[in-house]
């Protein structure tokens, strides 16, 4: 996975953490698309991640722009979300 797409390497650095806990503050824990709260554990549905509205595909920039980012829970992220980011 890292091979094809070395970006992905954002995800861990401490840039993108940071990024990730002002935007989810920003939000209010809240997801942007369906108003449930992100208070779930790791991977359960309503667990929070931060994405990206225009797909970065690498685009530092883009990345780690707070306004390119938003408060998702993960069964948004992981059906609708998707469906956005393939378009």
């Amino acid at each position: 996975r890292y091979q094809n797409n070395p970006w992905r390497r954002l995800y861990h650095t401490p840039e993108w953490k940071a990024l990730r806990l002002q935007v989810a503050k920003r939000d209010h824990w809240t997801c942007q698309r369906t108003g449930v709260l992100l208070i779930g554990a790791l991977n359960a549905p309503n667990s929070l991640i931060v994405h990206h509205k225009t797909p970065h595909r690498g685009d530092k920039a883009l990345f780690f722009d707070p306004l390119n980012c938003e408060a998702v829970s993960k069964k948004w992220h992981d059906t609708e979300g998707q469906k956005e980011d393939n378009q």
